[in-house]
C-alpha cells in the first residue's frame, strides 16, 4: 500500500517538479517547431532509441551518418549537393530535439518513483501521472511514425503525421497543467456558472482545433501560398476552393503537388482564427461583467492579451511568407499558441472546479 499525502499538502518540490516538467514540455515543442522550420527532421534516419543517445563523434562517423541521409528523398528531391557543414547543421535540430525527449524521460521518471516511493503524492494526482507517462511513450510512436513518412517517398513528413505528433504533445502538456492546478488546489474563491463552465470547454476546444489547423498550415507549407492578409488572392476565396471538381479525395492526399490542401486549410485557419477572437471577447465580456473572484479576472486578462499576442504573430507570420517561411516568427507563433491555449484551459479548470466544488457542497448538506 503506498502513503499519500492530503491534497492540500502537497509539497512544494512536487510542486516544483510538475511545473519543471511543463516548462520541458513547452521547450520541446520549441525546439520541435524550429526542427520543422529548418528541415531537420528527417536527418537522421534511424530510430536508435540507447545509442542514438550518442551524436557522432568521428570523422567516418559523420559521413556514415550524411550518407544514409543522402538514401532519402529530401536530400534527393530538395538538399542534393549539400555540404557536411549544412548537414552538420540540420542533425543538429533533429538530435537536440530527441536529446531533450530523452531528458525529460529522466526528469519525470526518477523523481516520480521516488515522490510515490516516499509518499509525497495525493491521491489524485498517482492516476493523472501515470496518464502522463503512458501518453509520453505513445508520443514518441508517434514521433518516429512522422518521421518514417518522410523517409520513402516525400521529402517531407507527411503533414497528417506531424499535425498528429503536435496534437499529441498538447494534449500532454495540457493534462500535466491540469494535473498542476490539482497539486496547488486551485479551488478557492471562484465565481460559479454552470453556462459559462460548459462554455469554457468548447472555447478550449475550439483553440485546440484552430491550433490543430496550423500544425497543418506548417506540414502543407500553406503559407507560401497566400502571404497576403486580410484578402487570399484578392478575395475572401481563393477560386481554387470555388472549383467543385477539385473536391475530391485525392486533393486532399496530393497536397504537396497540388495546392487545393493550403489553400483550404489557409482559409480554415484564417476564419477560425476570426471566429474564436469574436467568442473569447464575448465570452470575456460575459465573464467580466459578473462579480468574479480576482483568480478568475487575471486569468481572463491573460487569456485576452496571449490572444491578441497571437493574433499579431500570426499576421506577421503570413506575410513574412515570401519563398520561404520565417523560421524565428514561426516558432513565436507556435509558443503563442501554447500559451493562449495554457490561459483558456487555466480559465477552464477556475471556471469547472468551482462547479465541482458547489456540487460536493451541495451533495453534502442533503
Amino acid at each position: 500500500m503506498f502513503r499519500y499525502v492530503e491534497n492540500t499538502r502537497v509539497p512544494k518540490i512536487v510542486r516544483l517538479w510538475l511545473i519543471t516538467g511543463l516548462v520541458m514540455i513547452f521547450f520541446q515543442i520549441i525546439i520541435g517547431g524550429v526542427t520543422r522550420l529548418t528541415g531537420s527532421g528527417l536527418s537522421i534516419t534511424r530510430w536508435e532509441v540507447v545509442t542514438g543517445t550518442v551524436p557522432p563523434l568521428s570523422a567516418e562517423a559523420w559521413e556514415e551518418a550524411f550518407d544514409l541521409y543522402k538514401a532519402t528523398p529530401q536530400y534527393q528531391k530538395i538538399n542534393q549537393g549539400i555540404s557536411l557543414s549544412d548537414f552538420k547543421f540540420i542533425y543538429f535540430w533533429e538530435y537536440f530535439h530527441r536529446l531533450w525527449a530523452r531528458l525529460m524521460f529522466f526528469v519525470f521518471i526518477i523523481p516520480f518513483a521516488w515522490f510515490l516511493w516516499r509518499g509525497m503524492f495525493s491521491r489524485p494526482l498517482v492516476p493523472r501521472l501515470v496518464v502522463v507517462v503512458l501518453l509520453a511513450g505513445l508520443e514518441g510512436f508517434f514521433g518516429w511514425a512522422m518521421v518514417a513518412s518522410g523517409l520513402i517517398e516525400r521529402p517531407w513528413v507527411n503533414a497528417y503525421n506531424l499535425t498528429l505528433h503536435l496534437c499529441m504533445a498538447l494534449v500532454i502538456f495540457c493534462y500535466l497543467l491540469w494535473t498542476t492546478f490539482v497539486a496547488f488546489n486551485l479551488k478557492h474563491s471562484v465565481f460559479h456558472n454552470r453556462m459559462l463552465a460548459r462554455f469554457s470547454w468548447f472555447l478550449f476546444l475550439l483553440t485546440f482545433v484552430q491550433i490543430a489547423f496550423g500544425a497543418l498550415m506548417s506540414g502543407t507549407k500553406a503559407g507560401l501560398f497566400y502571404p497576403t492578409w486580410p484578402a487570399m488572392q484578392g478575395g475572401f476565396v481563393p477560386s481554387i476552393l470555388l472549383d467543385f471538381s477539385q473536391w475530391k479525395l485525392d486533393s486532399f492526399a496530393a497536397y504537396d503537388s497540388n495546392p487545393f490542401m493550403p489553400a483550404l486549410i489557409q482559409f480554415l485557419h484564417r476564419n477560425t482564427a476570426y471566429l474564436l477572437t469574436i467568442i473569447v471577447l464575448y465570452f470575456s465580456w460575459r465573464v467580466i461583467r459578473l462579480e468574479i473572484s480576482v483568480q478568475l479576472r487575471k486569468g481572463i486578462m491573460f487569456m485576452l492579451c496571449a490572444l491578441f499576442l497571437q493574433i499579431t504573430l500570426g499576421i506577421l507570420t503570413l506575410i513574412n511568407c515570401i519563398g520561404q517561411i520565417p523560421v524565428v516568427l514561426g516558432v513565436l507563433h507556435q509558443a503563442g499558441a501554447v500559451l493562449l491555449l495554457s490561459a483558456v484551459l487555466y480559465v477552464t479548470y477556475l471556471l469547472n472546479c468551482g462547479k465541482a466544488d458547489m456540487n460536493v457542497e451541495k451533495a453534502g448538506g442533503s
